[in-house]
């Protein structure tokens, strides 16, 4: 949050004891439209207009994003921007899972004996979930507003217990007493307001702040930009990361997560690597090589997985194309997931994959493959023959998804998907296929 939006929350929170009117009429009308509402204004004197507008907002928001706290009467709401930038419920809930399994698996503590402390609370999302269950859970936040909404909202989300604590990350965690459970969301924005998205560039600076990190606390989960590479990710903050989890939320990767600890020798554990998308996971590993790389092991042996290539099969037999959901995209690990499936990779740098059977096990679209052509005119025109659209995805392909829809003159929609993509003996094809 910049300067400017903090000014902004200050000034809207200090104004949040909704009156009786204020309520009322955000009751009213919850389902209306914003904007709408605005232009009408209210005629009432008593109704604090732009709070109202706020809470409605907020509220119609949260019915999708976060539906507890929509069923939750008598919540304040920040402005939308800290709607839209906050966690989902499925993510916070996710957090929470992993947060519960090391406490009971590699802790062997239970959560009403431990307790946690998020170092960056913001609005407040992911605390709500996460903490619900810890003896002892402790709310850190720079923003005196964002404190403010917390004592308020807090309570009436099941943390009647929680510490709200409006201080500086920085200060908190050097004064502290050990804990369970650090959370810390790193702010990706600089003193410019400008997004960011490098470790050291974010606030606080959890790579700085590393050693501390694990001096205060058994485990330490940081949440990062899904822009980083998590490789580099990892190097950066060195062997004390043991899992790294990719999150993905209806096919978008919304979160990278870092698991830290350092209770247990390095020697010989590995790192393990989670991929999510909704109720779907995949976990991959890895081990730390003498010369400071990770080395993916295989499922069976825990051999280095090799990559799985081969032509196209023929049209004579069934053919059917897999594109792995967005987390598995963004592991990389896709020998392990060829190999996983019984599947074959088109190529090294197409990440999708083919097979003469249906997988429907397979983590990710699948599609039959009705067709497959190059860019030669006479052998694309009886396949574009009726055809006005179309769904494209380029993959490794010399032709942008707009270049390619231009030259074919279709447009986006139906139920149609095209596949470019340039295969292992570099032909370049387009495969029409169905879902």
């Amino acid at each position: 949050m910049d300067m400017r939006e903090e000014t902004m929350a200050e000034q809207t929170i200090e104004q949040a004891e909704l009156n009786a009117a204020t309520t009322l009429f955000v009751k009213a009308h919850g389902d209306d439209d914003v904007n709408m509402l605005a232009l009408k204004g209210c005629g009432n004197a008593d109704v604090n207009l732009p709070l109202a507008l706020q809470q409605i907002a907020g509220r119609q928001k949260a019915k999708k994003k976060l539906p507890s706290w929509y069923l939750t009467e008598g919540l304040y709401y920040p402005l939308p921007l800290s709607m839209e930038q906050c966690s989902s419920e499925s993510s916070a809930l996710y957090k929470k899972r992993v947060v519960e399994r090391w406490l009971s698996e590699v802790l062997d503590k239970q959560s009403v004996e431990a307790h946690h402390v998020d170092l960056t609370g913001g609005l407040g999302v992911d605390f709500s979930f996460m903490a619900k269950d810890f003896g002892r859970a402790t709310y850190v936040e720079h923003t005196a507003a964002l404190c403010r909404l917390a004592r308020h909202n807090l309570p009436l989300l099941g943390l009647p217990h929680a510490d709200v604590v409006c201080e500086e990350a920085e200060d908190y965690l050097s004064a502290m007493e050990p804990v369970d459970v650090l959370f810390v969301d790193p702010a990706r924005r600089d003193s410019h307001g400008g997004r960011t998205f490098a470790i050291e560039q974010c606030t606080p600076d959890v790579l700085h702040l590393r050693p501390l990190l694990l001096a205060k606390a058994k485990v330490i989960v940081i949440k990062l930009s899904p822009m980083l590479d998590w490789r580099k990710a990892v190097r950066d903050m060195g062997r004390d990361v043991v899992e790294v989890h990719i999150v993905a939320v209806a096919g978008e990767c919304k979160e990278l997560l870092l698991v830290l600890e350092s209770k247990y020798s390095k020697a010989h554990r590995e790192l393990k690597l989670y991929c999510v998308n909704d109720d779907k996971e995949e976990i991959f590993r890895f081990q730390w090589s003498e010369d400071g790389e990770l080395r993916e092991l295989s499922d069976a042996e825990g051999q280095e997985s090799s990559s799985i290539e081969g032509p196209l099969p023929t049209l004579s037999t069934p053919f059917f194309l897999f594109e792995p959901h967005a987390s598995l995209m963004k592991s990389g690990c896709f020998a392990t997931l060829a190999r996983r499936y019984g599947v074959r990779q088109l190529s090294a740098n197409s990440h999708l994959f083919c097979a003469t059977s249906d997988v429907p096990s397979f983590p990710g679209r699948r599609f039959a493959v009705d067709a497959v052509s190059s860019l030669n005119k006479k052998q694309l025109k009886p396949l574009l023959e009726g055809l006005r659209q179309a769904n494209i995805t380029v993959r490794n392909f010399p032709l942008t998804v707009d270049e390619l829809r231009r030259r074919l003159k279709i447009k986006e929609g139906g139920s149609t998907y095209i596949f470019a993509t340039t295969l292992a003996d570099r032909t370049s094809v387009l495969l029409f296929c169905h879902r």
